[in-house]
């Protein structure tokens, strides 16, 4: 959608440049295409989830047509970045409850297993007293070849006894370590599951999970919500690889300025989202002080070498209220966070004044460690 918007522009900008441009239907054909097989894949990759996404790509294509507007193709762009949104949440959903789903199959199956080995062992020690009470019977026979073969049968009985016990001993303990490793496993998975891919912080839908609970449990407890100044305007300066490279940097700072008691996510773009199990008012002292640590000059890889930014966050918090759903004490956060935002004039990302100013950061950073 980016390159078809430029393409307008250019359009516009170039005429003379027509003919080197690719003809825009060929183009909207192309991402006509992309889109449905995106829709596709989605909907084999996650059948619940991907489905959804298939009907609403396949949608938004019905409605694009051969030679569109600037303002309906950005619509159009809009519509898909909060469709893939969508997908990637109840993906993420689905995977956790199949996970979920596993994890608890084999825990059953790591019971079963162990009553089948209680039950081994109780009938060891019932084979074991009719073993013995056949030896001790006989012992008072006066018949030779009669003793002798019950003494033999018992010494049999007691032989298949314990190698059935044996066995089922170390079938069960092979189980138990087979369970064990499918357990680390899915806890690995559930782990890959909850992280957010780029920065590594915990994804949103595991922070809404978390938020959840809290609610059910009546909790006392806080969300803030961070949202990075002018990180638009530096994606379109340096590009957005740079910019991942500053949402790297940032989630470091802020994860390791975040107790580790207090969850902390990437709720979407250059958004993040701490839950602060305190009151509103130890929340308010605890994001000052945690702004005055992740705000500050970084240095940034780029092709053309080190680049120095300064970082600003707008930040809003809010406690929750008994009684008020998640998305009221999320919107309550965002409304604080756009007021903090507006109070900073969204001031763009200027570059660092000089290699000294982040001496100090860090130094400063270092001490206060």
């Amino acid at each position: 959608m980016i390159s078809l918007k430029k393409y307008l522009d250019q359009k516009h900008e170039a005429p003379t440049q027509k003919a080197a441009i690719a003809p825009l239907p060929e183009a909207m054909s192309a991402y006509r295409a992309a889109l449905k097989q995106m829709g596709e894949c989605s909907s084999e990759l996650c059948p619940a989830p991907g489905e959804r996404l298939r009907r609403e790509l396949a949608r938004c294509c019905q409605f694009l047509p051969a030679e569109p507007t600037a303002d309906a193709i950005q619509a159009a762009q809009s519509e898909v970045e909060e469709q893939l949104r969508d997908f990637s949440r109840g993906a993420s959903r689905h995977f956790q409850q199949q996970t979920a789903e596993l994890k608890e199959m084999l825990v059953a199956m790591a019971k079963s297993a162990e009553a089948v080995g209680e039950r081994d062992q109780r009938c060891t020690r019932q084979m074991q007293e009719l073993t013995s009470r056949l030896q001790s019977a006989a012992k008072l026979e006066d018949l030779t070849q009669i003793r002798a073969f019950i003494v033999r049968s018992a010494a049999e009985i007691k032989s298949s006894i314990d190698k059935m016990a044996a066995e089922g001993k170390a079938a069960v303990e092979m189980l138990r370590r087979e369970v064990s490793a499918y357990q680390s496993k899915l806890e690995e998975a559930e782990q890959a599951a909850s992280r957010d891919s780029l920065t590594q912080l915990h994804c949103r839908s595991w922070v809404e999970g978390q938020i959840e609970r809290r609610i059910a449990a009546g909790t006392s407890f806080c969300v803030a919500l961070l949202d990075l100044d002018g990180f638009k305007q530096l994606n379109d300066d340096y590009g957005h690889l740079f910019g991942d490279e500053v949402l790297k940097q940032f989630s470091a700072e802020l994860k390791s300025a975040c107790r580790s008691s207090d969850p902390v996510g990437r709720w979407g773009g250059d958004e993040f989202l701490i839950i602060l199990d305190c009151r509103l008012e130890d929340a308010a002292a605890q994001t000052d002080r945690l702004c005055q640590w992740v705000c500050g000059n970084y240095t940034i890889p780029s092709p053309d070498g080190p680049r120095k930014i300064t970082i600003n966050a707008s930040i809003g918090v809010a406690e929750f209220v008994p009684g008020e759903s998640m998305q009221q004490l999320l919107a309550r956060a965002d409304s604080e966070m756009y007021r903090d935002k507006r109070s900073h004039k969204d001031a763009p990302l200027p570059e660092a004044p000089s290699m000294l100013a982040d001496h100090l950061r860090t130094g400063a950073a270092a001490h206060s460690r």
